[in-house]
């Protein structure tokens, strides 16, 4: 589904990806681990177009991707979260879904400002599609709430809605069990799970190792921009470079 060749970004002297060749299965998931710094966000940056590549290639269902800007990725089929939660914090949860849905509406600004037919077939398809994200992640009954409001865990099942909303085939989650307790932890890896059953292909940056465990398909370890290791949970699992670059330093968490 997703192909990286030989991508690399220099931020100055620094080479926060360094020639690094990946390739995501359609229907997996996949874990991106490593240390601080390894450039693991700075990955999800370039696949999601929020910085451009130094060099390199990213393809996507068969398409050169690579600099194309964020709304175009998305509309490509890729979705992601971040790190820190991007909501729109005065709006309502609903109104956070129905924005995220407008990316696959095709009536242009004439057709909304006159209401035409198309516009309000549409608006009822993103109402429905909105409806089933809310009892999808468990934020039914709260559609009013302020997003600002939500405890971090509800925050985090949002942006998911809203990236699911797009209706993706590839999702992308930066670190999305951070600042979780255990029970929590549990609630969003049992959402991740249902997710890639609706066929989504799923890629996780994630630094809790128990996670990582257990839900990966694959994992692929990076460290200074380079990746040192790629295989099951329990290949990378026993790796020594890992275990001395990641492992062996993080722990078990």
């Amino acid at each position: 589904m997703l192909e990286i060749q030989a991508l690399t970004r220099q931020f100055g002297g620094l080479l926060a990806v360094n020639g690094l060749d990946l390739v995501v299965k359609e229907g997996e998931i996949l874990s991106i681990i490593g240390p601080n710094g390894a450039g693991k966000t700075t990955l999800f940056n370039l696949i999601g177009g929020q910085i451009r590549p130094t060099a390199g290639r990213i393809s996507f269902a068969g398409r050169d991707i690579s600099g194309w800007p964020p709304h175009a990725v998305a509309k490509a089929g890729i979705a992601r979260t971040f790190q820190s939660t991007s909501l729109f914090g005065e709006l309502s949860v609903i109104e956070n879904l129905l924005i995220s849905c407008y990316c696959r509406t095709r009536v242009g600004l004439r057709g909304a400002l006159l209401r035409s037919a198309g516009f309000k077939r549409e608006e009822r398809e993103s109402h429905q599609r909105v409806r089933q994200m809310l009892e999808f992640v468990g934020l039914d009954g709260q559609e009013q709430r302020r997003a600002s409001d939500l405890p971090t865990e509800t925050q985090q099942r949002l942006a998911m809605a809203l990236a699911l909303a797009t209706k993706p085939r590839l999702l992308l989650l930066d670190e999305p069990t951070a600042g979780m307790n255990d029970e929590e932890v549990q609630g969003l890896v049992g959402l991740i799970r249902r997710i890639r059953e609706t066929g989504v292909t799923v890629g996780v940056i994630e630094h809790r190792m128990k996670v990582v465990m257990g839900i990966s398909d694959r994992v692929v370890v990076l460290d200074h921009g380079v990746k040192i290791a790629e295989g099951s949970p329990v290949e990378v699992q026993e790796n020594p470079e890992v275990i001395a670059a990641y492992l062996g330093t993080e722990g078990s968490d």
